[in-house]
């Protein structure tokens, strides 16, 4: 059977069905082309659409989130995995709204489930009083683990995924991501009934939600500012 349309769900599975075909269309719903896979936003050019969740974009308002939490903010670890081809933008991100911000950030990474522990004890070691979740498959996929390592050790986590709040961690800022699978729908029917991938333009995210966990924050005697929760979309009781 002849395969019509890719919808491919990460940036590393973006990348690994660009590597093998560029011919069959592809539809990115969560994640981000990788550098030089697509021409531009307006026009990507090539056998790739869909929605960026612009997430890189994002993690100077995550960081900024964090900071309205936590005022006093000097040191913050940033968890990212190695394998992801957009990692080292992000973290480069971050370092950069970290110096704006006055807060320290330190790159841990976790490529590997077993890494977690030991990331963890690395930011005690280091003083971070906060953790930042960097957008992977694998440290999604690990959030259960990862909030209870970070609980154990009392620190406040802030992710791209709002996942990660329903599991314990503080807060969580991105795009709503099944509506983005919503819209990337409409990008496969339209492929499916003749457009070009080509010329159907990168669109982002029109929605984009604040979760706060206000159970974590009680059980982390933290107090939330009442302007961050005004402008949460959910507050976890």
């Amino acid at each position: 059977m002849e395969v019509a349309v890719i919808v491919a769900a990460t940036t590393p599975a973006i990348h690994a069905a660009q590597r093998a075909t560029q011919t069959i269309p592809i539809v990115m719903t969560l994640g981000e082309a990788p550098e030089g896979t697509i021409a531009s936003q307006a026009r990507p050019g090539g056998n790739i659409t869909g929605f960026s969740t612009i997430n890189t974009e994002l993690i100077a308002k995550r960081l900024g989130l964090l900071k309205e939490a936590l005022p006093k903010l000097a040191r913050v670890a940033v968890l990212y995995n190695p394998s992801n081809p957009i990692s080292a933008g992000q973290v480069r991100s971050a370092q950069t709204a970290g110096r704006s911000l006055g807060v320290e950030v330190q790159p841990l990474e976790v490529g590997r489930i077993q890494d977690f522990p030991a990331a963890i004890e690395t930011a005690t070691r280091l003083r971070a009083e906060a953790l930042m979740a960097m957008p992977d498959q694998l440290i999604g996929d690990t959030r259960n683990r990862l909030v209870e390592l970070a609980t154990k050790h009392r620190l406040p986590i802030i992710s791209w995924n709002a996942g990660h709040a329903r599991s314990g961690a503080l807060m969580a800022y991105g795009p709503d991501e099944p509506e983005i699978h919503r819209r990337a729908a409409s990008y496969v029917d339209k492929i499916l009934n003749g457009a070009r991938p080509a010329d159907l333009p990168v669109e982002q995210p029109a929605k984009f939600e604040l979760v706060i966990n206000l159970k974590t924050a009680r059980a982390l005697h933290l107090t939330m500012p009442q302007s961050l929760l005004l402008r949460a979309a959910q507050v976890i009781e």
